[in-house]
């Protein structure tokens, strides 16, 4: 998990961990510390998507290009809560 300030840039789950609670003990600790997190998800990743709307996370916006112009579709998420 990498987080910029009140924007989590990423947070990767081995899969054979996938699961087992470890994602969202991550996310609940970023929580604590930066409430109204944010954070971006390619709009293909249906799996962190639903992740997301699970953790409280709402859709504020969408892009057709990531932060380096490449043609990746992201959500843009902020924690509701």
């Amino acid at each position: 998990m990498l987080l910029d300030g009140h924007h989590m840039d990423a947070l990767f789950i081995d899969p054979a961990a996938r699961g087992t609670g470890v994602g969202r003990l991550l996310v609940e600790h970023a929580l604590a510390r930066y409430p109204g997190l944010s954070t971006d998800v390619n709009a293909q990743n249906a799996q962190a998507l639903g992740f997301y709307l699970r953790m409280g996370f709402v859709e504020i916006g969408r892009s057709a290009h990531d932060a380096q112009g490449r043609p990746y579709p992201l959500i843009h998420l902020r924690h509701g809560g």
